[in-house]
């Protein structure tokens, strides 16, 4: 309820924004009278975008129909009773709008506590203890909030001025005639008798004269009228440029940036809904002006006046189409991307929304939207406006989609749900480029009609670089997602990155792949650098200026190794996720350790001493370093069990096989191994089935164990 309890103390725009959600679609009361349970059901769980979840959504608007009766009947006294009609009708009303389609219930209470704990955040720190001092998000909103009020002031200042204008040219018009009436009055004379031609010409003649010389001087004021409404219109449409370029250039390329680095499991990009509202915003003040410069020529050609005003309303008309135009491709976009691995004869789903769809009324005639899949060379062309001959690298199955309008959200957006890759085209590559690396992109197309056909648009968008899974299973797109510059050329990446920013990517995506809290600290950053590198160094300060190239990152193999850098890192992460996420979370696993570094924190501890290290000679293995006496030799020193890979963990799990180890006794630096991993142990029912296997441990330790496991390189 504690949003609820906020929302309400909202002021101003903010308040105004609030209660702009509700209305007959799902009345405020509603909201307040359940708010408890509102805010406490998981709407985030239902995915919109599967009708199977349509029986989720079902239950959902069923309960909220019982509440609603619930709380209907226990209202009493006399307000209680108008109330409790009042509730039993908005409970009717629901199940007859969305008994038919419960998702859409679900689509737009989502909606609405979305916009409402954002309104709610953007309140909280615009009022923090600094006062007037708001933080840099803040300060922006407020700067495109001033931005579009003082274009509001603008558009409504020169809509007055051409109210004027147009009232001004029709009382000049209807002088105009007067003076025509005049001259006929005046050739009419000469069929009249020279006594009352006399009498009657002068008066007819200075009538004349005034009129003319008041049409002279009006004709010269109506075209500084015109002039000034001009001058007005191009400063309107320089700060409708400005803040085009601020929504688009920067917000709207920061989201896709968000959304790319989402794909690298950086935090989600954030819903659409206020970019939406700015996007409709600025095609409500777009049209608006595009309609009085339109009415601003249709005057100019009623009354033509010599000057500059036709060249300067046709700069305006072609200064408006650009900005509207600009707008309606740039808000055409995909909010819920495709897989950037597609493999052939598998489902894949993707969203494409038109943000300004609802603004526009493009929805009165909902244009299709159709998916190809093309090469790289084909993605520049486009770019380049070059004739690609509609051709496509591959054939996609249920590529057409009709874009829906959703009435409780204004969303204009196409979902394909069951598009799957049938088959794929592959260019004829030479060269140094392999065909794991050849990229395609899925490009969606549409055509929208503006303002009952005035304006048809052309639009495109492509999805980020993809490629087929058969021929790439180890491609990696965490460099495309993490380095691509935001508004980039399709597939252009720089080649080199710095290592900082390389740490930044791999911790983000570590965390992402494993569903951890924990991620790389400096030491294991410093671990990954020397085997980036093949360097020795461990102070952290020698990578810093370092950078590293996309081929040392997944092309070339590491040195003495069969593997690229990528292909070990992407092992690591994997063999974590499915087998090691609750050991890595414990801090059991050092993992980012070499033989050498273990064999050093080993030999001052006590025998029986062991630590976990990912294997440095085979992708997704982990390996037990131990401590103990060599029973040739009278010394002690450190074991390497061969790697245990995903294969081995799919019989018999980590924490068993450390238990297995009877030689196993305290994980680095002083933990009983029992302490660590006791809770993992497979009860001792199900342990018997494995008896055999540990007996067969228990021999095998007892055997001499150098020629078992310390030549292996692990």
């Amino acid at each position: 309820m504690a949003v609820w309890i906020q929302a309400q103390q909202l002021q101003g725009d903010a308040l105004h924004q609030m209660q702009s959600l509700y209305g007959q679609h799902f009345p405020i009361e509603v909201r307040h009278y359940l708010s408890q349970w509102i805010e406490g059901q998981l709407w985030d769980a239902i995915d919109l975008e599967n009708p199977q979840e349509e029986i989720k959504a079902k239950r959902l608007l069923d309960s909220l129909i019982q509440e609603l009766q619930k709380k209907a009947e226990h209202q009493v006294g006399e307000d209680g009773f108008l109330l409790k009609i009042k509730l039993g009708h908005y409970a009717s009303q629901l199940k007859s709008t969305y008994d038919r389609c419960p998702l859409e219930l679900v689509r737009c209470i989502k909606h609405i506590l979305y916009t409402e704990q954002r309104l709610v955040r953007e309140a909280t720190n615009s009022s923090s203890p600094v006062g007037s001092l708001m933080d840099s998000m803040s300060q922006k909103y407020h700067q495109i909030n001033q931005a579009f009020e003082e274009l509001r002031i603008l558009t409504q200042d020169t809509e007055n001025d051409l109210r004027k204008l147009q009232h001004n040219q029709e009382y000049f018009i209807i002088q105009y005639q007067e003076s025509l009436r005049i001259q006929a009055q005046l050739s009419s004379l000469a069929t009249l008798p020279p006594a009352d031609r006399q009498l009657r010409e002068p008066s007819l003649l200075s009538k004349r004269a005034t009129v003319e010389a008041w049409l002279t001087r009006e004709a010269n004021t109506l075209q500084k009228y015109r002039l000034g409404l001009a001058e007005k219109h191009q400063k309107t449409l320089a700060l409708l440029r400005k803040q085009q370029t601020v929504i688009l250039d920067d917000e709207l390329i920061q989201w896709k940036r968000r959304q790319q680095l989402a794909g690298n499991g950086g935090p989600p990009e954030g819903g659409l809904d206020i970019l939406q509202s700015w996007c409709e915003k600025l095609a409500e003040t777009i049209w608006q002006n595009r309609q009085q410069i339109r009415r601003a020529e249709h005057l100019r050609q009623q009354l033509p006046i010599p000057g500059p005003i036709e060249e300067l309303l046709t700069e305006l008309n072609s200064t408006i189409t650009d900005i509207i135009s600009a707008l309606v491709t740039s808000t055409f976009i995909i909010e819920k991307q495709p897989p950037q691995v597609l493999k052939t004869q598998t489902k894949f789903a993707a969203t494409v929304r038109l943000l300004v769809g609802g603004k526009l009324n493009v929805h009165m005639n909902p244009p299709q939207v159709k998916a190809t899949i093309i090469s790289e060379q084909q993605a520049k062309a486009l770019l380049k406006n070059e004739n690609t001959r509609n051709d496509s690298s591959g054939e996609i199955l249920n590529n057409n989609c009709v874009m829906e309008y959703h009435q409780t959200t204004g969303t204009l957006s196409a979902h394909f749900r069951n598009m799957s890759l049938k088959r794929i085209r592959r260019s004829d590559r030479r060269g140094a480029e392999s065909v794991t690396e050849e990229k395609f992109t899925i490009l969606f197309e549409s055509q929208f009609s503006v303002g009952g056909n005035e304006l048809v648009f052309q639009v495109k968008v492509s999805k980020s670089p993809l490629v087929n899974h058969h021929y790439s299973i180890l491609q990696c797109h965490m460099w495309d997602n993490a380095f691509a510059e935001p508004g980039r050329v399709p597939f252009i990446v720089p080649d080199k990155v710095l290592w900082p920013q390389l740490c930044e990517a791999l911790n983000m995506k570590y965390k992402a792949e494993v569903q951890s809290n924990r991620g790389l600290n400096e030491e294991n950053l410093v671990f990954l650098a020397q085997k980036a590198f093949s360097s020795s160094s461990v102070n952290p300060e020698d990578y810093r200026n370092m950078t590293m190239t996309w081929s040392q990152f997944n092309r070339e193999s590491l040195p003495g190794r069969n593997f690229t850098f990528w292909q070990w890192f992407d092992g690591v992460m994997e063999l974590t996720k499915k087998h090691l996420k609750p050991h890595w979370n414990d801090g059991a696993i050092l993992g980012f350790v070499n033989k050498q570094q273990a064999q050093d924190m080993l030999m001052s501890k006590p025998n029986g001493t062991f630590l976990l290290r990912f294997s440095d000679s085979e992708i997704g293995g982990i390996t037990i370093a131990w401590v103990a006496e060599n029973p040739n030799k009278a010394e002690r020193m450190v074991w390497n069990l061969m790697p245990y890979t995903t294969k081995d963990f799919s019989i018999r799990s980590l924490a068993d096989r450390i238990s297995d180890l009877n030689h196993l006794l305290f994980l680095y630096p002083d933990r009983p191994k029992d302490e660590v991993f006791s809770k993992y142990y497979t009860p001792p029912l199900c342990k018997l089935l494995f008896s055999n296997y540990s007996m067969h441990v228990e021999e095998l330790l007892r055997r001499p164990m150098e020629g078992q496991w310390s030549g292996h390189q692990s």
